[in-house]
């Protein structure tokens, strides 16, 4: 008797749990599709013709001589925009405005200012004033010079960078992935990723409204001079590469790792993968750097001491 009532208890609950399962695939379909429609249509499809100098004749880059700043000023110029370089060595704005001049046909101006100071705003004041600015790119930073503990830092200072805001335009804050969360041996340059990040998309919900896009861009690594990487992959991108892919995410995403295979080293570390294990594995490769670092500087040093005692 309690097996037939237990059967038809099944029996009556057998549709209302059909329902409840068809609904859970459902929404299960439907959040993969907006996905995956979502994915092609920045990853494929891309901004379109967002920027512009219809925001604004100049785009400003600060970092602008080397890496992904300079493959953002080249960009940019191809796109029609005058260019402000501004950057610390005037030789090398010199040669970088040069050369955009000559390929794009742009007009350019550079400022030389060291970042590393704090007395240097009222120059870039005077060198923006009166410029209808439509882009702004904050790429300019400084990262270790090797892996260190924070205490061990050599000559700590900072690399402050600056906003201009207009009725319409676009700026780009350079962060990185180091910002998604922390990095051992690279805290510093790590935790002032992270406020750019979180300062810049703070600012997103702040000014939108009012017709400005600013976007916070999270590359993994890049094949730069300050990354120390030669051959680019497909994981580890030329600056041009990168930069050309992170553009046709200017106004469709307010966070970006900018470059797909980035997007998705993003999600997995971020998504599937405990913070803790990130953070283990991040802190285990620092310190095979530090140490093949040290080791290698301790070489060169005996090799200079040796050299010094035959003369």
């Amino acid at each position: 008797m309690k097996w037939m009532n237990a059967e038809e208890t099944l029996r009556r609950a057998e549709t209302p749990l059909f329902w409840v399962g068809a609904f859970t695939v459902a929404c299960l379909v439907l959040w993969l599709l907006y996905r995956l429609l979502s994915g092609f249509r920045i990853w494929v499809l891309g901004n379109g013709q967002l920027l512009s100098p219809k925001l604004g004749k100049w785009a400003v880059v600060t970092g602008a001589t080397d890496g992904i700043g300079k493959s953002y000023a080249e960009e940019l110029a191809r796109r029609g925009f005058a260019m402000m370089l501004i950057s610390r060595s005037q030789d090398k704005l010199d040669y970088v405005a040069k050369s955009l001049e000559e390929q794009f046909k742009v007009e350019t101006r550079t400022i030389a200012v060291d970042f590393g100071k704090t007395d240097i705003y009222p120059k870039i004041e005077a060198g923006l004033a009166g410029l209808e600015i439509g882009v702004l790119v904050n790429n300019v930073g400084v990262s270790y010079p090797y892996p260190e503990y924070y205490l061990h830092i050599p000559d700590l200072d900072t690399a402050p960078f600056c906003l201009i805001l207009r009725s319409k335009g676009v700026i780009l804050n350079i962060s990185s992935a180091s910002g998604m969360y922390p990095v051992p041996l690279l805290t510093v340059y790590s935790a002032t990723k992270a406020f750019v990040d979180f300062f810049s998309r703070g600012l997103q919900e702040e000014y939108r409204r009012q017709g400005i896009i600013i976007q916070s861009v999270l590359p993994f690594f890049v094949a730069t001079k300050m990354t120390r990487i030669r051959r680019p992959t497909l994981d580890k991108p030329t600056p041009e590469r990168y930069v050309a892919a992170e553009l046709t995410t200017v106004g469709l995403q307010s966070q970006t790792n900018g470059y797909f295979p980035h997007a998705v080293m993003g999600w997995v570390t971020t998504k599937l993968v405990p913070s803790s294990i990130v953070i283990f594995l991040g802190a285990r490769m620092n310190r095979l750097q530090r140490t093949g670092y040290l080791h290698r500087r301790k070489l060169r040093e005996q090799k200079n001491g040796a050299s010094l005692k035959s003369e």
